[in-house]
């Protein structure tokens, strides 16, 4: 695969000059120039993962990627569009007049893109206006059908004629779907202004129209088919297709923003107060209990117990008889083991009680960092479901419909539908929060959990099985390679509502009494093998010279058993 052009191979230092006069000699009051940066470069991180993912492999669209020679098939593609597009202008209006107002808007189209474009306003206004009639081309497939319910493969059903060289009526969708995936990818965003100018020329009502193409588009190509992203889609608030694709995916609810440490100080106040009521409301007996309790408190009975007992005198007649067995020849080969098992446990109690307290300490400092490995721990859906958690759908079927309920034990997430298309996008949508976000990364967080409980094939199976999960791929195997793989290379984030259901999960998993006996057996009974061993092998030669001492010499007469009670 050849690496992107898009600047030229000997710097112009004129026209680069003449660029920046132009740039600092405009009136910053323009109203065109508040259009904050929407189109980004994909991190290298994700980049190197997948690049087939973010780059793409058969239409370019914008300047990022244009003219590159393994793309230059498309090009007379992309011509006869704007060909069409010039047909359907008035009569008074050419294509010229078109690629004119284009370059009127040369500073608002630059101000999309992260990245300096190096074409001069001419080239670029010319690249965006025929880029723009492929991509209103292409839209208009989805447009027939977008008043369909669901989307799906009916989206294509009724295909326009304009696309007819790239889609055929036999059902051949593989140029579709690579045309697909490019359109959403991040690097390959056309600003929709420019749609709509191009729709302004054409029809009436350019923006009801461009929602109709881009509703028909979100339902083909969203991962979350159930959702109704009809009042989600609004072209006029919108930066391109791939902002449209994340908004109708990741819409957060007021109540599942991210709890502060005031609102948290806010709760522990008002579980103190109530804590209080109860007890103005309690009977005579318990208020009286409850004061002999508080006198208990202040006096420590258990603070001077527990000086006394570990106070130098007490330890030394503790002590007395263990160094006297010890001292025994046998017994002393077993004291070193027995020390260090007592010790290394003792240790790991004391380790767990600083790292409470100093996670008490610093629980303030940590609220905006990102969470560490250990808080997005979750287990598998094997592990889960034989904890007794089941999986079920939840009723928004939006990321923030995500919740646990711990009284029915059931594990509600939002209904996927995964195709060959779903990799591409869910990729370009985490790259596009990563870099456009300023909040949460929402998306990002559901790929971590999705990460999270989704291990092997059987973890997929048991999803499908729920129905939450619809596969569309070759295999189960596929979807749990194509999760494990989705998350890599992209930094921890805290998301509040999501947070606390990975924490409530866990919570119950953890307090199962089989979870705990099996935490039990592979903490000091499974990892403890060596020690076990050295105390069989101990066990085997006491017992072999027992009987080698009773072969020697009359053991009846040792343990005085009588002569008569042998058989």
């Amino acid at each position: 695969m050849s690496t992107p052009t898009t600047t030229n191979p000997v710097f112009d230092e004129h026209r680069w000059v003449i660029h920046i006069r132009r740039i600092l000699a405009e009136d910053d009051s323009d109203s065109e120039s508040g259009n904050p940066v929407s189109i980004f470069n994909v991190p290298k991180s994700l980049l190197i993962s997948k690049p087939d993912c973010y780059v793409p492999q058969l239409v370019s669209l914008g300047p990022y990627h244009h003219c590159r020679p393994d793309l230059c098939e498309m090009e007379r593609y992309k011509l006869s569009s704007a060909k069409r597009t010039q047909k359907h202008l008035p009569s008074s209006t050419k294509f010229q007049s078109l690629v004119d107002h284009f370059s009127v808007s040369d500073r608002r189209v630059r101000s999309h893109y992260h990245r300096f474009l190096d074409f001069d306003c001419d080239t670029l206004a010319w690249i965006m206006a025929v880029d723009a009639s492929f991509l209103l081309d292409f839209l208009r497939v989805y447009a027939s059908s977008s008043a369909e319910v669901g989307g799906g493969d009916k989206a294509l059903t009724r295909v326009s004629s304009r696309m007819s060289h790239v889609v055929d009526f036999e059902g051949r969708k593989s140029a579709h779907n690579a045309i697909a995936r490019d359109v959403v990818m991040l690097e390959n965003q056309v600003p929709l202004f420019l749609l709509n100018k191009v729709l302004d020329f054409q029809c009436a009502d350019p923006t009801t129209y461009l929602n109709q193409m881009l509703i028909g588009f979100c339902q083909q190509l969203s991962p979350f088919k159930s959702i109704d992203v009809t009042p989600l889609i609004d072209a006029s608030k919108r930066s391109h297709v791939l902002d449209v694709l994340y908004h109708t995916i990741v819409v957060i609810e007021p109540t599942s923003s991210v709890l502060d440490e005031a609102d948290i100080e806010e709760q522990q106040q008002q579980q103190q107060e109530e804590v209080v009521l109860l007890a103005t409301d309690s009977t005579y007996l318990k208020q009286v209990l409850l004061t002999i309790w508080g006198y208990a408190k202040k006096a420590r009975p258990f603070h001077y117990i527990k000086k006394a007992i570990t106070s130098r005198p007490v330890k030394f007649v503790v002590q007395i008889p263990w160094k006297i067995l010890t001292s025994l020849p046998v017994l002393s080969i077993l004291k070193q083991p027995i020390e260090y098992f007592i010790a290394s446990a003792f240790q790991s109690k004391d380790e767990a009680k600083d790292e409470e307290s100093s996670s008490s300490t610093s629980k303030k400092n940590d609220i905006d960092k990102p969470p560490l490995v250990e808080e997005i721990t979750i287990p598998s859906i094997s592990e889960l479901v034989h904890a007794g958690i089941r999986f079920a759908p939840a009723e928004g079927d939006l990321i923030s419909s995500i919740a646990f309920d711990a009284k029915t034990t059931t594990f509600y997430l939002p209904m996927v539908s995964l195709d060959v298309n779903t990799e591409t996008v869910m990729r370009n949508l985490v790259a596009y929060e990563t870099s456009f976000a300023s909040g949460p990364l929402v998306f990002t967080r559901y790929t971590e959990l999705m990460n999270g409980i989704i291990d092997t094939e059987e973890d997929v199976k048991l999803l499908r099985r729920s129905g939450v999960l619809f596969n569309r791929l070759k295999s189960d195997g596929e979807v749990a390679k194509l999760w494990n793989g989705m998350a890599k290379s992209v930094r921890l984030t805290k998301v509040g509502f999501m947070d606390k259901v990975i924490e409530d999960v866990n919570r119950y998993y953890n307090g199962r009494w089989k979870i705990k006996v099996g935490k039990f057996m592979k903490r000091y009974v499974f990892a403890s093998w060596p020690f076990l061993t050295f105390l069989a092998a101990i066990l085997m030669i006491l017992l072999t010279s027992l009987q080698a001492f009773c072969s020697v010499y009359s053991c009846a007469r040792w343990f005085h058993v009588p002569q008569g009670s042998a058989p």
